[in-house]
């Protein structure tokens, strides 16, 4: 017979235990600007991302997570759970978002301090949209090193436009005249320190939203780190590419269903003595700033070793879109990768950094709309270098952080009635306990299209360009077009798309 005190006490625990809450954890939010699929370790790189590779090491890649191909949508999307097109973002980011809550007026409204440090490319000030701190860029891009006027004893510095707007909480610089030690991102992770320290003893849990700029062109990265990659790109584009294929199946990320697609690059050994020798400095470039972004992740994490918060800190990575193409020809006085020189990486080297796939940024192939995925939580996960297929997009993003915080979807917020979220959690998929996406997901970005419902793409490229079918399940990297064989499938897919289409259209 159970002692009757032993019981009483029991019952007082359990009592006592369900009235308190699990505590909430902290979230670091980390997006990438123009990163290509295999731009970090624990995807194939040989850019060195020891801070990276932990989080994966003790974590869930994804190998099939999406964006939209374009900074601003896939900006729009993270934030809203939304597709841009639903909040105004389909084609502009000038004007404010509607319809949606962003991610951080959501998680204020369960309780999280909301922090923000970055790049925005979007209208709204963050202040107003659920952030209680913002520094950063509130547009697309700038001058790494010198975003405002030229500084004493320099080149003028390379810029599209010397006006960038920056913020520091609601203070607008503009034009941003910086320090010598500048460098921005060094100075995105410096305010987030700041705050991590300013708030530490905060009884709020935080969410951290950090969005740098980096690899998005201009190539410019502090001389130590590009001497780290000094002679590693000799080889030329086939031979980084290979290598990158070879540890992709090692880790076990792709898998024998994957080949590798010809290759897009001009053959290294046409190229003369000079052109190597910039293509060469190009990709240093790009994996100085690749190292360094890693670098300052990688002192987000000590901080938050050192208070003690880690273990019950997520981490999710990701990347905005697929390595960029894109070439931005500005007139320069400087080395490629310095302040008064500003270098785009251009077509070849995107190949290499979305390996295995083709197509760029600006594409709805998967080279242009596939980004790593990684998310870490030491106490709540306890995942250990597990490797998740599971179809996912950037809609995803805010159901998960609304489960992980325990916060409320509204209907309405401020007044105005808000459209319900596009995404799903992904807790479920991290804990295995869903493999399959039933809902079809889509894409419009520009002259691309694509639609994925379970293993069929139906996907285009160009004004009147016809539809390309794929599975992904036995071709992923989009080689054998099957709309011929299918065509039954590609008319359903083209109907969910259209379907889509009237409904999403402002």
């Amino acid at each position: 017979m159970i002692n009757p005190i032993i019981s009483f006490l029991l019952l007082l625990s359990l009592s006592y235990s369900q009235q308190i809450p699990e505590e909430k954890p902290n979230i670091v939010l980390i997006l990438a600007d123009d990163l290509g699929w295999s731009d970090i370790g624990s995807y194939g790189s040989e850019v060195e991302t020891p801070n990276l590779d932990w989080l994966a090491e003790n974590g869930v890649r994804f190998t099939q997570m999406y964006n939209t191909s374009k900074c601003n949508p896939s900006r729009a999307a993270l934030l809203t759970g939304l597709y841009a097109q639903q909040v105004g973002y389909g084609a502009t980011y000038l004007q404010p978002l509607e319809n949606g809550i962003t991610v951080g007026e959501l998680l204020q409204s369960a309780g999280y301090r909301t922090l923000w440090a970055g790049k925005h490319h979007g209208y709204d000030h963050p202040m107003d949209r659920g952030f209680d701190r913002y520094y950063g860029l509130k547009e697309g891009a700038s001058n790494h090193f010198n975003p405002g006027p030229r500084r004493e004893n320099e080149p003028e510095p390379a810029q599209k436009r010397p006006d960038r707007p920056f913020y520091e909480d609601r203070k607008l610089m503009q034009p941003y005249s910086v320090q010598q030690d500048y460098y921005s991102t060094d100075y995105f992770t410096k305010y987030a320190l700041r705050w991590l320290d300013e708030y530490k003893e905060d009884e709020k849990p935080f969410f951290l939203y950090l969005a740098y700029t980096a690899p998005h062109d201009p190539l410019m990265a502090w001389p130590e780190d590009i001497d780290k990659y000094k002679g590693k790109y000799a080889q030329g584009y086939e031979a980084v590419r290979k290598k990158r294929f070879e540890k992709q199946k090692k880790l076990g990320i792709i898998d024998e269903s994957y080949a590798l697609t010809e290759p897009t690059y001009i053959p290294w050994e046409s190229l003369s003595d000079s052109a190597r020798q910039v293509e060469e400095l190009k990709m240093e470039v790009y994996a100085a700033m690749i190292d360094r972004m890693d670098q300052k992740i990688g002192e987000i994490i000590q901080k938050l070793r050192t208070q003690g918060k880690l273990d019950n800190t997520v981490f999710l990575f990701l990347s905005d879109n697929g390595a960029s193409a894109e070439v931005v020809t500005l007139p320069g006085n400087g080395e490629i990768g310095s302040v008064g020189q500003w270098t785009s990486l251009g077509p070849d080297w995107a190949n290499v950094g979305n390996t295995p796939h083709r197509f760029y940024k600006n594409y709805s192939f998967e080279g242009g709309i596939k980004t790593p995925l990684i998310i870490s939580w030491p106490k709540g996960l306890g995942h250990e270098n597990v490797v998740s297929t599971f179809p996912a997009h950037l809609i995803d993003i805010l159901p998960t952080l609304a489960e992980l915080a325990g916060a409320s979807y509204p209907n309405e917020f401020a007044g105005k009635p808000v459209l319900p979220t596009e995404g799903q959690s992904l807790l479920p998929a991290v804990r295995g306990e869903k493999s399959q996406r039933e809902e079809a997901i889509f894409w419009e970005w520009s002259v691309g299209k694509a639609v994925r419902k379970g293993d069929w793409k139906l996907v285009s490229h160009g004004k009147n360009a016809a539809w390309e079918l794929y599975n992904l399940k036995l071709d992923p990297t989009e080689i054998k077009n099957l709309i011929s064989l299918q065509p039954e499938i590609a008319r359903e897919l083209e109907v969910e798309f259209q379907n889509w289409k009237a409904r999403v259209s402002l």
